[in-house]
């Protein structure tokens, strides 16, 4: 292409300058900080962890990944702890009782103990929690939904304190 006669200087030819869009940028989106491993450990690992695992899950999983187990978990998770969680809307789906070995070597930044039992000193997290919350284990549905309400409260506390840094 051969510039026009009139032009005499410039690789732009009289035209204005390419300085693209002058508007100001938005701040950079803060960086995204890696989610805070969080386990819920309780006797048998069938209600009061799974409740807190599944609460977790649903509500935090933006900030945290979340896990169970039990000192000496149970076979399988009772139906009612199921019925609970499904009552509020909180899938439990693929939940089933654990054991800590099985999470030996495993570092967490949060271990929650349900369990009112101490835990194996193997479990040195940088934050230990105890939370006190009667065992449904054998009650009624009214003690399993007031076990699961209690439970959702401190899991949602929880969050907001993960959230908040």
């Amino acid at each position: 292409m051969v510039p026009p006669r009139d032009v005499t200087s410039g690789t732009r030819g009289g035209r204005p300058r390419m300085g693209g869009d002058r508007r100001p940028k938005p701040p950079a989106a803060r960086p995204a900080t890696a989610k805070k491993a969080v386990l819920f450990v309780c006797i048998g690992n069938a209600c009061r962890s799974q409740m807190a695992e599944a609460f977790a899950r649903a509500y935090g999983s933006d900030i945290l990944t979340a896990h169970s187990a039990g000192l000496a978990p149970a076979s399988g998770v009772p139906s009612l702890t199921r019925q609970t969680l499904s009552e509020k809307n909180i899938p439990s789906e693929g939940q089933f009782p654990k054991d800590l070995e099985s999470f030996a070597g495993k570092s967490f930044d949060v271990v929650v103990n349900l369990s009112g039992e101490p835990l194996p000193p193997a479990f040195g997290a940088a934050r230990m929690v105890e939370w006190n919350v009667r065992d449904p284990i054998g009650e009624s549905e009214s003690v399993y939904r007031a076990v699961a309400t209690q439970i959702e409260g401190l899991v949602m506390r929880l969050i907001l304190e993960l959230r908040g840094g």
